[in-house]
């Protein structure tokens, strides 16, 4: 190819590469009745897989009374637990990256959809396509009028510090524990079993137990990150507040680090800095 020949090819793809893009996105607009169409098209994506997935248990309209109104779970200490499945029409989500009293984010519904709910018989949805996935979200959306009126929230970071899991930090949160009174629900030893723990109900008066550390998995997960974002998060509408007020973020690591000691987690983590 000729000098000439090579810069005239180079000017027609820089012309290509400059204006192509451009009318390919003029192209992609679309007017408000084709949006409000295809939202609504989306919406009917999600009906059809909720119905199929999700309305045995939390019911055609949302309010979790489907025929499967609520399941026994027996922990090997004999305790019986009762799940009731989650009324969407209030808007209130106990697992979030949100402050309390906020709406989940979006990807917080996400991921509870697809990772299901360990301890609670909310199974993950491990084949769901991102599409469906994004559908049945934008669906269950639309049983509460809180996510039309009210703006999101910004998401709580947790970055988890190197002092997590040490002895002096398991010690630290330990002080914590004891001086939050977490032992009036839980328990001296984190079994459950503390003087206030048959006298806790949810927001819809149903009678909850709490959190027995040594039976096994929190159900939002039990990593370190997620037990954080509970301590700081809170679970709306149960007895679990949130401590981002009352606790700095340095005491609230420290209330993990002993919380992953009373589930047995810490054994390899134990040293001090």
């Amino acid at each position: 190819m000729n000098l000439f020949k090579s810069r005239a090819f180079l000017l027609a793809l820089t012309l290509i590469l400059l204006f192509v893009p451009c009318s390919a996105f003029a192209q992609q607009e679309m007017t408000e009745e084709e949006e409000d169409a295809a939202y609504e098209a989306q919406l009917e994506q999600g009906k059809d897989y909720y119905n199929v997935n999700c309305r045995l248990c939390h019911g055609s309209n949302g309010n979790g009374k489907g025929f499967v109104s609520s399941i026994r779970y027996a922990e090997k200490n004999g305790r019986v637990l009762i799940t009731y499945p989650r009324d969407f029409t209030v808007g209130v989500y106990r697992f979030r990256t949100t402050s309390t009293g906020c709406l989940p984010d979006i990807e917080d519904l996400k991921l509870t959809i697809k990772g299901g709910v360990t301890r609670s018989f909310m199974p993950p949805q491990d084949g769901i396509s991102e599409e469906d996935l994004t559908a049945v979200t934008e669906y269950i959306m639309t049983f509460s009028d809180r996510f039309v009126e009210e703006d999101f929230c910004d998401v709580i970071e947790a970055k988890k510090p190197d002092t997590v899991a040490t002895a002096h930090s398991i010690d630290k949160g330990k002080v914590v524990y004891n001086d939050m009174k977490c032992w009036e629900c839980h328990g001296y030893e984190g079994l459950g079993d503390g003087p206030k723990s048959l006298d806790i109900v949810d927001d819809w008066g149903q009678k909850l137990l709490p959190f027995n550390f040594i039976t096994g998995s929190l159900k939002r997960g039990s990593s370190a990150e997620n037990i954080y974002m509970t301590f700081t998060a809170g679970l709306d509408g149960t007895g679990m507040p949130s401590y981002e007020d009352s606790l700095n973020e340095e005491a609230r690591w420290d209330l993990v680090s002993y919380t992953l000691k009373l589930m047995g987690l810490t054994d390899q983590k134990e040293k001090d800095h």
